[in-house]
């Protein structure tokens, strides 16, 4: 059996942007990605603490350590700038791996700093 285990989740990350004019996906601060594991055009999850939508893109890396974390395109309209975000990366593993899996989790702080490794 082939589990779509958690791998990586920014917690409570304040939306910076959200630009309706770029053709898709979410930007995220590279400094992020990189303490992180998730990599540029990777699927990724992103929720909505605010209004509750709940919606998949990819991610393009943003400048390091410039806090950004923008929605673009269609998924630019389920956020305003200021709304709280979770992101969450998955993969795919074996059961016997799955039993191993210890997920990069952060809670980030108001300017999308690092407050907390969990």
């Amino acid at each position: 059996m082939i589990l779509n285990m958690l791998k990586a989740k920014l917690h409570r990350g304040t939306v910076t942007e959200a630009n309706i004019n770029y053709t898709g996906s979410i930007t995220i601060d590279s400094f992020l990605l990189k303490e992180s594991g998730i990599l540029p055009m990777e699927k990724v999850q992103v929720v909505n603490i605010n209004n509750g939508e709940r919606f998949d893109t990819y991610v393009i890396e943003g400048e390091e350590h410039s806090g950004v974390i923008c929605l673009n395109g269609a998924a630019a309209r389920l956020v305003l700038p200021g709304d709280k975000v979770i992101i969450m990366a998955y993969g795919f593993c074996t059961q016997e791996e799955a039993e191993k899996v210890k997920p990069k989790v952060f809670i980030l702080g108001d300017n999308n700093e690092i407050e907390q490794k969990l």
